[in-house]
């Protein structure tokens, strides 16, 4: 079945508004909010920045409000497979017929709106499904959102709420073209978010990055809580589930149970633990009961996402070399169940691939190289060349699809495939895996 012509007429436009680019500045977002009556003021918020991990910390928050009965809105992005994974309440997607009606509401708007004199204004992709989720949102009256920046902080479209708490997760070298070259003005985009008397909530380590966050914060009047100083987690166990207590800032917990794998989820699973005592001052209530039922049930698409077995393939969008890195502990641990690994990759040729497969070419006794359907992606001969220098038997796919059947045809019952290195890789994964594919609108996924 193919989509609703409607609903594809509106990916469409939402799609060619990439014409215009990625803008970090938040005139446009203003002029929306305007359009669509003020919505961000309609809603409490938790705002989620950093550079990995946003969207796992982000799902944690909201599982844990959800479980404790409220109504929760959450706003991440990229998509994987279909446009209205961006934009859910209660954890289901919008549906496709209000993403058709917020889409036309803002088109209109847009068309009618002069507001410096020089024409209608003209947003991003970003800007305007900024706009579509907290429209939706205020409108569909939810208690609180989690709302993660697409890129940066400061200048993000989503910088125009006003939250109970900011949450930082980590911080490291992205988006050097429009965030900064080095940490510390990186750390500065995305200190942007702290907002005057707000409390924050940071997993950043790097001396230089923490004074940044700091300065900012002392500048607003705003308490920072690090993780390792003021919480942490402790006895951790990982296996299938991962165990491990939780020392808090006020409150302590022993034996939280979380089902997302990887060393670095309890570190999120701690992030969203510490941001959910922080929203006691603003009377959100969260008891121990909703916090371990939320955190057990949340689960995060490809992020180690098992989608096969026999043999087992995992899925997960790791794609700079910092993510690279936690994936790459992670796999170590999954491997001890495994005969082989079978590394599936693809990666956009913007990305810093060299540091990307040397954290995970070591781990694959057999690598096949790939490319998702996306103009940005790094050529599949370049890549495999890349991967011979660390890893000798390498073949090539220049589709998705046709890396899953080689690894499958290579693989035993007992190997695991890890396919990774975008999270449009995964995207075109999930598509093919789990999904049915004539109902697919994935795309880019442009985040400014």
């Amino acid at each position: 079945m193919s989509l609703d012509r409607p609903y594809q007429e509106t990916i469409d436009y939402l799609y060619a508004l990439q014409k215009h680019g990625i803008k970090l500045g938040l005139f446009n977002s203003h002029a929306l909010m305007e359009i669509m009556g003020s919505p961000h003021r309609a809603f409490r918020a938790v705002h989620v920045a950093g550079t990995n991990g946003k969207g796992s910390t982000s799902v944690f928050l909201a599982a844990m409000l959800r479980a404790a009965g409220y109504r929760v809105g959450l706003y991440t992005s990229p998509h994987l497979v279909s446009f209205t994974e961006r934009i859910r309440i209660n954890s289901v997607p919008i549906a496709e017929r209000r993403v058709v009606e917020l889409a036309q509401r803002i088109r209109d708007g847009c068309r009618r709106v002069i507001p410096d004199g020089t024409g209608a204004i003209t947003p991003t992709f970003f800007e305007v499904t900024t706009a579509m989720a907290f429209t939706y949102f205020a409108e569909e009256g939810v208690d609180i959102a989690v709302v993660e920046v697409g890129m940066g902080g400061k200048l993000d479209s989503t910088n125009v709420v006003m939250p109970l708490v900011s949450v930082i997760t980590n911080i490291d070298i992205e988006h050097a073209e429009f965030l900064g070259s080095t940490l510390e003005l990186i750390a500065a985009e995305k200190a942007g978010i702290i907002k005057p008397g707000v409390p924050v909530v940071t997993g950043a380590v790097q001396p230089e990055v923490i004074a940044v966050i700091e300065r900012e914060a002392s500048a607003k009047g705003a308490t920072v809580y690090r993780l390792a100083r003021d919480f942490s987690p402790e006895q951790v166990l990982s296996q299938r589930d991962q165990v491990f207590d939780y020392r808090g800032i006020t409150t302590s917990y022993q034996q939280i149970k979380i089902a997302m794998l990887g060393r670095h989820q309890v570190d999120n699973a701690c992030l969203a633990l510490a941001s959910i005592e922080c929203l006691r001052g603003s009377s959100i209530a969260v008891d121990e009961a909703a916090a371990r039922r939320g955190l057990e049930r949340a689960q995060w698409e490809g992020r180690l996402e098992r989608v096969a077995s026999r043999p087992d393939l995992y899925l997960d969008g790791a794609h700079n070399p910092a993510s690279a890195q936690k994936l790459a502990a992670a796999v170590r641990d999954l491997k001890s169940s495994y005969r082989r690994l079978v590394l599936v990759i693809g990666i956009l040729g913007d990305k810093d691939y060299a540091g990307i497969i040397a954290a995970l070419a070591p781990l694959a006794e057999h690598v096949v190289a790939t490319k998702p359907r996306y103009a940005r992606a790094m050529d599949v001969e370049e890549l495999a060349s890349a991967m011979r220098a660390l890893r000798s038997s390498v073949d090539c796919a220049d589709t998705v699809e046709g890396a899953i059947a080689r690894a499958r045809d290579i693989a035993a019952a007992d190997d695991l495939i890890l396919v990774t290195g975008s999270l449009y890789v995964v995207g075109d994964a999930r598509a093919f895996l789990c999904a049915d594919p004539d109902r697919s609108d994935a795309f880019s996924g442009l985040k400014g």
